[in-house]
């Protein structure tokens, strides 16, 4: 069934986009755990269909202020891959590659934000990866960029980006566990409209 609005999407169509983030989630925290040494999960991906504020309610305040690190798809999916962080996650990681914690995300350094978004682009790069091989889908991925703002002025991006159509955003998210401890952050999968009615077919295809 096609679906012109991020709405129209039925449950058995949720639970397709929840599998398959439960598989690239699972990947995605496998890599980084090779990169910081030690275990990481992430818990099962949640399918959301959210309008603006709802989905900034969702993953906190509008004033939280958090790092982000932004991806754009292309090829056979369009759309973006957003990793948002917050302090704890990114000390986090600093503190298993040998850096110093910081007190505030607003003092990011270079060295720092070096740090963080090869993280976020190792998670992002797996997902999709993982993605790309169950739907048989070509998928090339922008260089990360990484920015730390409020955590309402970082979801304005795909708003942007999507709003002419749709005045909600289609969210799979999924947290991580770092060494057994959880920390916030949240990777969210935002593909178009269009392209999301080719990944529902092309998962349906391989799974027939």
């Amino acid at each position: 069934m096609k679906i012109t609005r991020y709405e129209d999407m039925d449950d058995m169509a949720k639970d397709m986009m929840r599998e398959i983030g439960s598989i690239g989630t699972g990947n995605a925290a496998t890599a980084l755990s090779s990169l910081l040494g030690t275990e990481v999960k992430m818990t099962v991906p949640n399918v959301e269909i959210l309008g603006y504020n709802e989905a900034v309610d969702y993953l906190g305040h509008a004033e939280d202020m958090v790092s982000g690190v932004l991806v754009e798809m292309a090829g056979d999916l369009s759309g973006m891959m957003l990793f948002v962080m917050k302090l704890d996650f990114v000390n986090e990681v600093l503190g298993r590659v040998g850096m110093e914690p910081i007190k505030n995300i607003m003092w990011v350094q270079e060295m720092e934000s070096s740090a963080v978004t090869e993280v976020g682009n190792i998670i992002i790069s797996n997902y999709i990866l993982s993605l790309s091989k169950l739907a048989d889908m070509k998928i090339s991925l922008s260089v990360p960029s990484f920015t730390v703002n409020m955590l309402g002025g970082i979801l304005t991006v795909p708003m942007a980006e999507f709003g002419y159509e749709s005045d909600k955003l289609m969210m799979i998210t999924g947290k991580c566990i770092i060494g057994g401890k959880r920390v916030e952050s949240n990777l969210l999968m935002l593909p178009d409209i269009s392209s999301l009615n080719y990944l529902m077919d092309r998962l349906v295809t391989s799974n027939g």
